[in-house]
């Protein structure tokens, strides 16, 4: 249709009528005023003609699929400009979840091999990986409802590699405080693996319930890193559950975003 699998110089022109079924489902698009509605499917457009989509085992990449992708991982970079998805080109999608070997080393010593399934990964200096199958998930009431959203995850791990690693710790703006952000975010994140524990603990008793009280994804107890792409999710997704629970972090990721998801629900309402 568009022949979107090659890098294009011109921004790519998105039918208002793909972008509407593309987009209807996503909770970050709540609160959109119809000049902001523009704005990200210009910046989309932008997005697809700088970034090359290949599909495995077969899968078709449609233009429905590119669109969703990138919808949202404009969202993160809609106030930040696309420079900052700079260096990289490659967006690899699977139909499913997939399960790369990896090796580790455990505290031991000991070399292991785990194939365990993933939907999504972000490299440093290389590809976004998806699972289509997650991707579509976000238009699922489960998925929505738990404010699950690989692809602002994925992508906000892109934001992250600007300066490396991913550690929970972007490149800050201009009068931003690098000691606020670690406090805000050290804070939770200490806070968090507690509360996790406490409901794994309270899942073996109650059968799960306690972990699905958890305002964020228990993922996020992983590392600093994963902590940091989860509440991106939640930041967009779920803003009315993250800000309650960690308002210091949800104040960064406005100074750092340059965007306020909570104050457009409230101008919806």
């Amino acid at each position: 249709m568009f022949g979107w699998l090659g890098r294009r110089e011109e921004p790519i022109a998105i039918d208002e009528g793909l972008w509407e079924s593309a987009t209807a489902p996503y909770l970050f698009m709540r609160g959109f005023s119809a000049a902001d509605d523009e704005r990200l499917r210009l910046l989309a457009g932008a997005f697809l003609s700088g970034k090359q989509f290949s599909g495995t085992h077969d899968l078709d990449i449609t233009p429905l699929m590119q669109v969703q992708v990138a919808a949202q991982a404009s969202i993160l970079v809609l106030e930040l400009g696309l420079d900052w998805y700079d260096g990289w080109h490659e967006i690899i999608v699977y139909p499913g979840q997939f399960a790369p070997e990896r090796e580790f080393v455990d505290e031991a010593g000991v070399v292991h091999l785990v194939n365990e399934p993933m939907a999504g990964e972000a490299w440093l200096g290389g590809p976004v990986i998806l699972s289509y199958e997650d991707v579509a998930m976000t238009s699922d009431e489960d998925a929505r409802v738990a404010g699950y959203n690989v692809v602002i995850h994925e992508f906000a791990h892109k934001l992250d590699m600007r300066n490396g690693d991913p550690n929970g710790c972007p490149p800050l703006h201009a009068g931003m405080a690098l000691s606020a952000w670690r406090a805000a975010f050290s804070e939770a994140f200490a806070d968090f693996c507690r509360k996790v524990d406490e409901a794994e603990r309270s899942a073996r008793r109650d059968g799960g319930r306690a972990l699905d009280a958890l305002p964020i994804d228990p993922y996020a107890a992983e590392n600093p890193g994963e902590f940091f792409a989860v509440v991106s999710e939640a930041f967009f997704d779920t803003p009315e559950w993250l800000e309650p629970a960690y308002p210091a972090v949800y104040g960064q990721l406005r100074l750092f975003y340059r965007q306020d998801p909570l104050a457009r629900l409230g101008e919806e309402a």
